[in-house]
């Protein structure tokens, strides 16, 4: 398989308005109560920096730079991308009532940021990554998580049924989102053909995400069928199966 890989090119002032969302999108969620979905991302943004550069830059060499530090960019992107891609994969998740509000909020960050930043000062930093070493690991993990949730449908009646277009549809759009987002603001596969930016959209849109959707989601019910999004218990606590048939009832606000 041809190599892919993911570059992406911004400016120090990026980073910093960037961070400056980041502490926006975290009081908005802590003022509407959202303290799980608020302390998953916070937990999966430490997450995505240890893969990112514990594996990907310091086990694998795939990770390298020109013009900052390798450290201080990644534990930037890794908050940034891990906090809000799993905030939104969460409110997805529980089918929030405002899940509209939300996904435009993130949505119309990520296309204005670029543009935003292109009129302050700024040094330039590009990063990128190849993704031969691991992306057949990553299509063991998403064969596997999505194996086990088609098996537990089979056996399980209807309104115990893992929702897999969902997942899916979660998976996919939030990846997509974030990708075609950076590549309109130029941030995503800058200096690469355009036939390899589509090829990297393509992929990772499939792939990186979504190969944790199933994971996530079993951890999502089994939280959820014991707390609160505001992190009180819930009384009575429910079974993993009657937390997907209450989940599977609920309505997402799309509208």
């Amino acid at each position: 398989m041809t190599e892919i890989i993911a570059r992406r090119t911004f400016s120090t002032s990026y980073i910093v308005l960037d961070s400056l969302f980041l502490i926006l999108f975290l009081a908005l969620l802590l003022w509407r109560r959202k303290r799980i979905a608020a302390a998953v991302g916070i937990v999966m943004g430490f997450v995505y920096f240890f893969v990112d550069y514990g594996i990907f830059h310091l086990l694998l060499g795939t990770r390298s730079i020109s013009g900052g530090g390798m450290l201080p960019v990644l534990l930037w992107m890794s908050m940034s991308y891990g906090f809000t891609n799993f905030v939104w994969i969460w409110l997805w998740l529980e089918r929030d009532r405002n899940l509209f509000s939300w996904s435009l909020l993130i949505l119309l960050w990520w296309f204005c940021c670029p543009l935003l930043s292109s009129f302050l000062p700024g040094s330039g930093i590009t990063i990128q990554r190849t993704t031969g070493a691991y992306h057949q690991t990553m299509a063991l993990i998403l064969f596997i998580g999505y194996l086990l949730a088609i098996i537990w449908n089979l056996k399980e009646k209807k309104e115990y049924s893992i929702p897999i277009p969902w997942l899916l549809a979660i998976g996919i759009l939030v990846q997509a989102g974030w990708e075609i987002s950076l590549l309109i603001g130029g941030i995503r596969s800058a200096g690469l053909a355009f036939a390899d930016s589509m090829r990297t959209l393509i992929i990772n849109s499939l792939l990186e995400t979504n190969l944790g959707l199933p994971y996530s989601y079993s951890i999502f019910i089994a939280i959820t069928a014991r707390f609160n999004e505001d992190m009180t218990r819930r009384v009575p606590a429910l079974s993993f199966r009657e937390r997907i048939k209450e989940n599977n009832a609920e309505k997402a606000g799309l509208l």
